[in-house]
């Protein structure tokens, strides 16, 4: 090894200028030495190392990350939830109507926060041993050359702070012995308040408050999510009440448990009891009044798993309809946990300097409550009757802190109106395709403007960075960056008509992929042998075609034409189904994607690695 070599080897772990890295705290860049140095003080020219200094009047910014939202959830976006506070923004501000995520948790969140494509920065399932595997695109552990936001704005004079759900740790690091590199403040965020896994109990979270794990109050999540960050942000401007600061916001809330107070709860009592069909009808008529879908949109049919409202029973709509309930007080209990962040922001008169996005779900509706809702883990195994018997039974303690509750599979459906599909599924809008909200009082012309560009969570970085007027920095840390594949958005901000620039997406969440290109979509869902392994149990002797997925069917739509998937135009358009295709592979040799991995190899791959560790 040549000493050049021997020198880069070593970058990632001492920095330019001697900087050793932390794996506490963020290091800052060592600035290089401007001046002169002499045989004597008097030949010499001293140059001191300052601190970062932010745009004069850059704004505040803060990020809201929402958990498990479908589109037809939050009545901001034609739900018939209420959420005044998402509306009050929105209204001041930008809806983008044609936003996506990645369909499932971490890939979303770490894809966010680098402005990568999620595979690239390791993350194609997630930090946990189950969900991750042996491969670039799968170990579940950001690289240093990712930077985050926080990593970027903390470099360029910013305060940094998270509360919330990161989700994006590796199991091996979680404990109170680190390492601490791939924790929060390992990734560029001062200080952090939260919990490091994909979930949590609300009112008994697995809590962390900067690097070391504390005692939760006893109060819902959420409420302390939001006095930490107020307290952070208040001790910050009194120490320096000209730095900006950047705020990570991502509740628990809206994954399961679905846990709130019944004075939430309590004020949809009887708003449901017509069910998730005319749920549908309802939301997809008030989202054409918004303009947040087309004027001519249809509503796909119900999925073919489920049943139809009117051929329930009696108890069974009473047990449905309270977990909806549930779930709808959940979520504007959240909603006024954001309000609270704001009206402190007025009053404290920095709203008016703060940009503000708000991404409504990390992907879509949640199915993972299956066919009847869950109110415990005790029923896992049981028959449909068994289940539902033990549901009515236990119906009074949906959303308490006994209960672990998520909703039936049908108002999954009803909240992501007008989609097909869910959480997980890549190949569809309806796992894919989240509401975003821009609120910048400084820089948007058009208060409660519609937005139609195509974007993806990838963007937010570069649209922040150009808001701002900051450049992405070439290294952090000593460590040089990988590009960003991100393009902001910002162009569209006082421009409705502007064509959009991110033109080109992929998607993929354990063998469900899709592409996106030009307003075309090519997608293919891949139930391996027909079996869906989050609906029906897994069989550990199941053992599926090793072609499996050279033998998934493609589908083709015109995204421009047909939003929400309803007409497939595979047979009619062979020759670009197959450009597309040779399109994804392409994408897929790029950023990671490669080896193709399903829940199947995801459970092979924990057994090859416990064998390995054996040894």
């Amino acid at each position: 090894m040549d000493k050049t070599n021997f020198k880069t080897t070593l970058l990632p772990l001492t920095l330019v200028g001697g900087v050793t890295l932390s794996t506490g705290a963020a290091a800052q860049n060592q600035q290089p030495f401007q001046g002169k140095i002499g045989k004597t003080y008097a030949t010499s020219t001293e140059a001191w190392t300052t601190n970062p200094k932010a745009p004069e009047n850059a704004p505040n910014v803060i990020w809201i990350l929402i958990d498990d939202v479908g589109f037809g959830a939050a009545s901001v976006f034609g739900g018939l939830i209420q959420t005044p506070n998402l509306e009050s923004l929105a209204n001041q501000g930008l809806r983008y109507t044609n936003f996506h995520t990645c369909a499932i948790s971490a890939p979303t969140r770490a894809a966010l926060l680098t402005g990568r494509n999620s595979h690239a920065v390791h993350m194609g399932g997630f930090g946990h041993v189950s969900m991750s595997a042996g491969f670039p695109g799968w170990d579940g552990r950001i690289p240093s050359e990712a930077g985050t936001i926080a990593e970027v704005l903390r470099e360029q004079g910013y305060s940094t702070f998270a509360v919330g759900k990161y989700g994006v740790v590796p199991d091996a690091d979680v404990t109170d012995a680190g390492p601490f590199d791939r924790w929060p403040s390992g990734k560029g965020f001062d200080h952090f308040f939260g919990f490091l896994g994909s979930a949590t109990d609300q009112y008994k979270p697995d809590l962390v408050e900067d690097n070391a794990h504390v005692d939760p109050d006893g109060r819902h999540l959420s409420a302390q999510i939001t006095d930490k960050a107020i307290g952070f942000i208040t001790r910050q401007k009194k120490a320096a009440p000209d730095k900006p600061f950047f705020l990570y916001y991502a509740p628990g809330a809206t994954h399961s448990p679905h846990q709130v107070a019944k004075e939430w709860s309590d004020k949809y009592k009887g708003k449901f009891d017509e069910g998730w069909d005319v749920y549908r009808e309802k939301v997809i008529e008030r989202q054409k009044r918004l303009a947040v879908i087309p004027a001519n949109a249809q509503l796909p049919a119900r999925d073919s798993r489920l049943e139809a409202w009117d051929s329930l029973t009696p108890d069974q709509k009473k047990l449905y309809a309270r977990f909806f309930e549930n779930y709808a007080g959940y979520l504007e209990y959240t909603d006024y946990e954001i309000g609270r962040l704001v009206n402190y922001l007025r009053q404290s008169k920095q709203l008016d300097n703060t940009a503000i996005f708000v991404i409504i779900g990390d992907n879509g509706a949640s199915k993972e409550g299956n066919f009847d809702g869950t109110i415990s883990r005790l029923t896992a195994g049981k028959t449909r009757d068994e289940i539902i018997e033990y549901n009515l039974h236990n119906i009074d303690i949906i959303g308490t802190p006994e209960s672990s509750v998520n909703y039936p599979l049908a108002w999954a459906q009803a909240a992501n109106t007008p989609f097909r599909c869910w959480k997980q599924d890549a190949h569809s809008e309806g796992g894919t395709h989240n509401p975003l909200i821009v609120y910048y009082p400084k820089g948007i012309r058009e208060k409660g403007g519609i937005r139609n560009q195509y974007g993806h969570v990838i963007d937010l970085l570069p649209t922040t960075t150009e808001l701002i007027g900051l450049s992405h920095p070439e290294y952090i840390r000593g460590i040089k960056q990988d590009p960003i594949h991100g393009t902001s958005l910002f162009y569209s901000f006082n421009d409705a008509q502007a064509a959009s620039r991110h033109t080109l997406q992929h998607y993929y969440i354990f063998g469900a992929r899709s592409i996106y290109k030009d307003g075309w979509k090519a997608a293919t869902a891949h139930r391996p042998d027909g079996i869906d392994l989050i609906l029906n149990p897994q069989d550990p002797a199941y053992k599926p075609d090793p072609n499996r997925f050279e033998k998934d069917v493609w589908e083709l739509y015109d995204i421009n034409n047909d939003f929400n998937e309803l007409t497939n135009l595979a047979d009619k358009y062979p020759e670009k189904l197959k450009e597309l295709k040779t399109l994804f592979d392409r994408q897929a040799e790029k950023y990671n994607l490669y080896p193709l991995i399903d829940r199947y190899d995801l459970r092979t791959s924990v057994l090859r690695r416990q064998q390995t560790v054996a040894k």
